[in-house]
């Protein structure tokens, strides 16, 4: 049997060096792309098919968008998004509770368990299941953390034929996933990460897009990002 994985790619930062990094050990990958009727969806697709497109791998989208209607988050619905700054990110707990959507990675992990055990019926190959997770803390993600994985695993192991989840990055900082992607071979600069995009762009103020740009920073490296706020900026200054 090869060395078979089914990616759960949102084309951000985590999730696309994660496929980069199964790359290197996978023989055949599928870049699995959910549509939940996030804000940043057109974005994210684009993302997530141009980096299954560099990768030589398999697109599939799976339509949730229940999960989006029940959802209450601020990824799924409108409202204020506070304009966060470096020093908010010493404590991101209130900010976080925002952007949670109730028992995404539990649903989003069966659907690719579900996917895994169809192709071992059908296909006779086995899939292990990789994810971008890197831990933000219990209290607001507690589906990002490596206790919630290694319970997954368990599920898995009793309930279908004993895929793996494997989660690579969820021990690492931001800055420590920028080097990672840097090394291997990644445009940092097409992933996208923005909850909440502006005129198709990153908006720059973002919870997600201020972990993205701090973790340049902590690494060292030049952000090549076009941020919508940065453009807004730079047209008020022309």
């Amino acid at each position: 049997m090869g060395k078979n994985a089914i990616v759960l790619c949102s084309g951000g930062l985590d999730s696309v060096v994660t496929s980069y990094y199964v790359r290197k050990k996978y023989n055949k990958i599928i870049i699995l792309f959910f549509n939940y009727n996030q804000r940043s969806l057109i974005e994210e697709r684009k993302s997530s098919k141009k980096c299954a497109k560099e990768l030589g791998a398999e697109f599939r989208e799976i339509e949730l968008k229940w999960l989006g209607d029940i959802s209450g988050s601020l990824i799924n619905k409108k409202g204020k998004i506070g304009k966060m700054q470096r020093a908010d990110l010493k404590d991101t707990k209130k900010e976080s509770e925002k952007f949670y959507v109730p028992c995404r990675n539990t649903i989003f992990l069966t659907y690719a368990l579900a996917l895994a055990e169809s192709l071992m019926i059908k296909e006779k190959e086995k899939y292990n299941v990789f994810v971008g997770f890197k831990c933000e803390g219990s209290e607001s993600y507690p589906d990002t953390t490596p206790k919630f994985v290694s319970e997954m695993n368990k599920l898995s192991k009793i309930s279908t034929k004993g895929f793996k989840i494997i989660a690579p990055l969820i021990e690492m900082d931001k800055e420590d996933i920028v080097l990672l992607g840097r090394k291997l071979g990644v445009d940092l600069g097409n992933t996208f990460s923005c909850y909440a995009p502006k005129n198709g762009k990153q908006c720059g103020f973002c919870l997600a897009c201020m972990l993205r740009k701090q973790g340049f920073y902590w690494a060292g490296i030049e952000d090549g990002t076009e941020y919508w706020q940065q453009s807004k900026i730079l047209s008020a200054i022309g």
